[in-house]
């Protein structure tokens, strides 16, 4: 793909047309899943989830995603992420973050691609400041030097930066080298038994360590079991994801369930 093409194309895409997703050949819909602060029992953000709208997986959604549609999907996404998070209350819920799964590979140029996304929270008055961006560890990046550019450009138009699934790959500490995000979440591949796992205690506690003196905000995904929640909780991780606490929803922003 040349320079050239992809410039123009990117430059030109609009909220509105990002919401119109008859060009895509398939249309989806978001489930919305709570990181609460276990602490306080308040979420601290909802990830937004693909899903298909008869109830289908994020992963048949996500098959049909291929080199043509990859950029009008992944800016779709985050179109219909902000729009169905003010439309169910998302932003009266005070410090409350919309987290936003993004492709690396999809986007051209940050400080153009982003032209949507802000479009988007005017148009249906999300602050900006509440925006967190994911990316996955195991997400195959072309360029990694591409991926940090455009985490500082997001932290430049002050949204929240997140590695997700981190330590479901194998390359998660040269990944954390490369760049510092503002969020570290943890994969349930690490937390999962943790209570009765030295190896992963130990493995979950360094990565804490690091995080705290690279001043990252860790949350532990995948929480199942209350022993799990204890453990973390003693490892000094406040915020978690998880059946636990609520399952993801569509058209609902879950409360946690009863602990």
């Amino acid at each position: 793909m040349s320079d050239h093409k992809p410039q123009r194309s990117f430059t030109s895409i609009s909220c509105a047309e990002c919401r119109n997703l008859s060009d895509l050949g398939f249309n989806f819909t978001m489930a919305f899943q709570p990181i609460f602060d276990v602490r306080t029992a308040q979420p601290w953000a909802y990830e937004a989830l693909v899903r298909g709208i008869n109830g289908e997986s994020a992963m048949s959604i996500l098959a049909q995603v291929n080199d043509d549609n990859r950029y009008r999907f992944d800016q779709a996404c985050r179109v219909k992420a902000i729009e169905l998070a003010a439309q169910l209350g998302l932003p009266a819920l005070a410090d409350c973050k919309l987290s936003i799964n993004f492709l690396p590979n999809a986007v051209y140029r940050a400080e153009t691609c982003i032209r949507a996304t802000l479009e988007a929270a005017r148009a249906f008055n999300f602050p900006t400041e509440r925006l967190m961006f994911e990316v996955t560890e195991g997400e195959r990046v072309d360029d990694p030097e591409h991926l940090k550019a455009i985490f500082n450009e997001y932290e430049r138009q002050g949204f929240t930066t997140a590695i997700d699934d981190f330590g479901s790959g194998y390359s998660g500490l040269n990944f954390l080298a490369m760049f510092q995000p503002n969020v570290l979440k943890i994969d349930m591949a690490l937390t999962r038994n943790i209570d009765s796992d030295p190896v992963r205690k130990a493995i979950v506690e360094g990565i804490v360590l690091v995080s705290r003196r690279l001043n990252i905000t860790v949350v532990a995904e995948g929480i199942e079991t209350a022993e799990e929640r204890d453990s973390l909780l003693v490892l000094g991780v406040n915020l978690m994801q998880g059946y636990l606490f609520a399952r993801p929803q569509v058209g609902a922003l879950p409360k946690m369930l009863a602990q």
